[in-house]
């Protein structure tokens, strides 16, 4: 997390306690579903390509835009919003969530958002805060909870894990030191973390190569397990963009 966070955000503790609820009673329901830029993860577009039974190419040209500006290391997809006046999420509907149980990590985890800072240790540390905006209602609730007890209730496990997963690449030592993608590793960047089913028959059909053999676990992502299929991307990543 930066150092000079917006106004909206205030950080907290691990384990201390704040009051928040979300829930069709609270009069601001799914206002927080409207007029947002919502980025999603690697593991976000797995879960919701999968609910939705779709083919990750498909996914992504019918639900995100790609976007990748100057000063950007590397692309963000960011969820296609409706053109409804308000930049409604397009799976919001009247009662809530079409997509709940499997929601993207930025949903789950509003209003607390999480960092991972790299110490001068080299040790990571986990951040917290608070994200108090105008319209949030969900404050008022006496709804007593910890940052980590309100990730447990909401699942966010497997996508932390997921997110924490991907450290080793964007956080790179190299990139400290000037490491820029040319447009064929952009292209690279986008296939292996969010077009998985393309990647995993790039894989199979023998045009992706890797430098060590499948352990047993990639050989099951090649399979049907996406979600080692995604570690076998960032790895496949890590060593054609830094040889690692």
């Amino acid at each position: 997390m930066s150092e000079q966070l917006p106004e909206s955000f205030h950080p907290v503790g691990s384990d201390e306690p704040f009051s928040f609820s979300c829930h069709p009673g609270v009069p601001c329901f799914t206002e927080c579903c409207r007029q947002l830029d919502l980025a999603l993860t690697p593991y976000d577009v797995l879960r919701l390509k999968n609910r939705l039974k779709l083919h990750s190419g498909s996914f992504l040209e019918k639900y995100v835009i790609i976007a990748w500006e100057e000063g950007q290391i590397f692309p963000t997809c960011y969820l296609t919003m409706v053109d409804d006046g308000r930049e409604s999420c397009i799976f919001v509907e009247k009662m809530g969530c079409s997509v709940y149980l499997d929601r993207p990590s930025a949903c789950r985890c509003y209003p607390v958002g999480r960092g991972m800072r790299r110490k001068e240790s080299g040790d990571l540390e986990e951040l917290f805060v608070l994200v108090k905006e105008p319209h949030c209602r969900g404050f008022e609730e006496a709804v007593s909870q910890t940052p980590l007890q309100y990730f447990t209730d909401q699942e966010l496990e497997p996508y932390n894990r997921a997110n924490d997963a991907l450290l080793p690449l964007l956080q790179h030592k190299k990139i400290r030191q000037g490491f820029r993608p040319d447009k064929t590793q952009l292209n690279q960047f986008i296939l292996a973390l969010y077009n998985l089913d393309m990647f995993r028959q790039e894989m199979a059909d023998g045009r992706i190569s890797m430098s060590r053999p499948l352990n047993a676990f990639e050989l099951q992502a090649l399979a049907d397990d996406d979600e080692q299929l995604l570690l076998l991307g960032i790895r496949w990543l890590l060593q054609e963009f830094f040889d690692a």
